[in-house]
């Protein structure tokens, strides 16, 4: 077998034992929660033979292991489930709300990914001197600010002082795609301002230690200038650990935008999340972590096969 279909075979098998383990570590996660969802629709007020009968009704009274097999059996045939506590089926409501934070996730990307390559270029190009400090001090600032803290620094200056745009980022399927824009705004700017000291610093760091090769010395010695070594010479050399940190970072737009999406009342998977995790709705809760998981194992998937692709030792393999 060729090396790249091997390792691509490796790495599809690993994520598929990765997913697995990680539905094993949700369902164990959500079974010793405190508190069941009986409880929490009769309230406290309920008599022990009420919720005893309400628990066997919604079958919480099995035992674990027929409940994660029978759970897990439901997920491969595409049935997530209905919710506890209003009966819905569970991927018909996340379907408009992973759509929703996917939404908000690309264009955190479309801004931040550019903007972060760019930047690292840029601090390479002025190495050790002030656009460098300058972009590394911001950058490295916005990231030591928890993202609710800047989300409310943004709220105050760009909503309510200036009047630019809305504090609360509520969408619907009757929007235009400019009014969906404008009411998403200030989430973007926080997620960008979140994931961008990452990538930026990445690819500085990356670009930096191919500049040290010999083959860079050969170029500058024959008298190519600066911006030219980098783009035709260091960068496409220092793709691969780019992309897995731009992978990573793009991850976390989609997982790990629970916070945000809390902020600004945004109706995504965090925010549904959220109000389950109160009502202790358990399948619902169970889903979201499968689908953000599923979400950051593919993407890492995705970032390990660029990184395979780009090693030119294992494409042309002698």
């Amino acid at each position: 077998m060729h090396p790249i279909l091997k390792l691509v075979a490796q790495r599809l098998a690993l994520s598929t034992m990765l997913l697995f383990a990680a539905s094993v570590l949700i369902f164990a996660g959500t079974t010793i929660l405190p508190g069941d969802v009986a409880q929490q629709i009769l309230g406290q007020a309920a008599t022990p033979e009420n919720l005893a009968n309400l628990r066997a009704e919604l079958g919480l009274n099995e035992p674990a292991l027929s409940r994660y097999f029978s759970w897990l059996g439901g997920v491969m045939q595409g049935d997530l489930g209905t919710a506890l506590t209003n009966g819905r089926d569970i991927a018909e409501s996340l379907g408009s709300r992973l759509g929703n934070t996917l939404f908000l996730a690309f264009w955190a990307a479309v801004i931040s990914v550019p903007l972060a390559i760019f930047l690292g270029l840029l601090a390479v190009r002025y190495k050790d001197r002030w656009p460098d400090k300058l972009i590394s001090g911001v950058t490295l600032t916005t990231i030591s600010i928890p993202e609710f803290m800047i989300g409310y620094i943004l709220i105050y200056w760009v909503s309510i002082k200036w009047g630019l745009f809305s504090s609360v980022a509520i969408i619907n399927d009757s929007m235009s795609l400019g009014e969906k824009l404008n009411a998403i705004a200030i989430p973007v700017m926080v997620l960008t301002l979140v994931v961008l000291a990452h990538m930026m610093r990445m690819t500085r760091a990356a670009i930096l230690n191919v500049m040290q090769s010999a083959y860079i010395e050969t170029a500058e010695l024959k008298g190519l200038g600066m911006l030219k070594i980098i783009r035709k010479h260091a960068f496409p050399n220092a793709v691969a650990p780019i992309v897995n940190v731009v992978m990573i970072n793009l991850a976390y737009l989609v997982v790990g935008v629970v916070v945000v999406e809390v902020v600004f009342a945004y109706p995504g998977m965090g925010q549904y999340l959220v109000d389950h995790v109160a009502k202790r709705d358990v399948p619902v809760v169970q889903a979201c972590g499968l689908i953000f998981a599923a979400v950051y194992i593919g993407l890492n998937l995705i970032a390990d096969i660029v990184s395979i692709l780009a090693n030119p030792r294992l494409r042309h393999p002698k």
